[in-house]
């Protein structure tokens, strides 16, 4: 197959450990840029927090895209315009937090730039350091969200979550977009929103089919990109019920999983 695009997560995916690109990875993405394949970027980080990520790869100077929020925003690499994009209204919002309060776990959101709690929760810093965004404690949560905002976290140990998770994917059946993003991270986006949506609304304005793509990921908010594409893409280090979905299993984030897939599914088929 001759692929046009591979989407990468981020953290635990493209990014080292030390949220580095190794220089085998970048070496390996840039040739498959010049050979006129789209590296594209998909992450639930703000889109804040991927943009340096996007300059070190060229993505502005090869006309490739970022998907932030986990697909709720889709944006142009060069012009930093937005292609698409989806909110949450202050009503589900405040609904969240009341929910959050109820359920014992940690709240923060995306107000401007910056990541917004009522109290400085331990992966609301974590957040924080992952993201490069400030985090800003408010004396009221429903206050302080007045307008539609991107995307909700909920935080807290991973086993407290799957609870709350399971709990609340029935109760928002068909009204909310609920993922994890990381073991301690649930996720809350507008119905219908994830990588795999967003991914569709990019590859139809770009006149790439789904069979042209290669997505990789790690985490449960990968999962619906992986299942969307041509080639789906598992690391190594992702949960084994992700790799049991996908098409492929590339070795870990630290061991160059996605410079090997670049390597065996673009590069070398180029060169034979």
């Amino acid at each position: 197959m001759d692929y046009k695009m591979i989407v990468l997560d981020l953290d635990d995916t493209l990014l080292r450990d030390d949220h580095s690109i190794s220089e085998r990875t970048k070496k390996a993405l840039m040739s498959a840029q010049q050979q006129g394949v789209k590296v594209v970027l998909a992450s639930g980080r703000p889109t804040y927090g991927m943009h340096s990520i996007a300059e070190e790869l060229s993505l502005k100077e090869y006309g490739s895209f970022i998907l932030s929020f986990n697909g709720a925003k889709i944006i142009d690499a060069k012009t930093k315009e937005e292609h698409f994009s989806s909110t949450l209204p202050p009503n589900i919002v405040h609904k969240l937090y009341d929910i959050s309060q109820s359920e014992g776990v940690g709240i923060h959101t995306y107000v401007e730039d910056w990541i917004i709690s009522e109290n400085e929760h331990p992966y609301t810093l974590r957040e924080g350091e992952i993201t490069g965004l400030p985090v800003k404690k408010v004396e009221s949560f429903v206050q302080s969200v007045t307008d539609p905002v991107v995307k909700v976290l909920m935080v807290e140990e991973p086993e407290k979550l799957i609870q709350v998770e399971e709990k609340l994917k029935k109760e928002f059946d068909g009204k909310l977009s609920i993922m994890r993003s990381k073991p301690y991270f649930l996720e809350f986006l507008e119905a219908g929103v994830t990588k795999g949506t967003s991914l569709d609304v990019l590859i139809k304005t770009m006149g790439i089919k789904r069979e042209e793509v290669i997505a990789v990921g790690d985490s449960y908010n990968d999962l619906a990109m992986i299942e969307f594409a041509g080639l789906g893409v598992a690391m190594g280090n992702a949960p084994d019920d992700i790799k049991e979905i996908a098409n492929y299993v590339t070795d870990s984030n630290m061991n160059d999983g996605v410079a090997k897939v670049v390597e065996k599914f673009i590069l070398a088929p180029v060169q034979n």
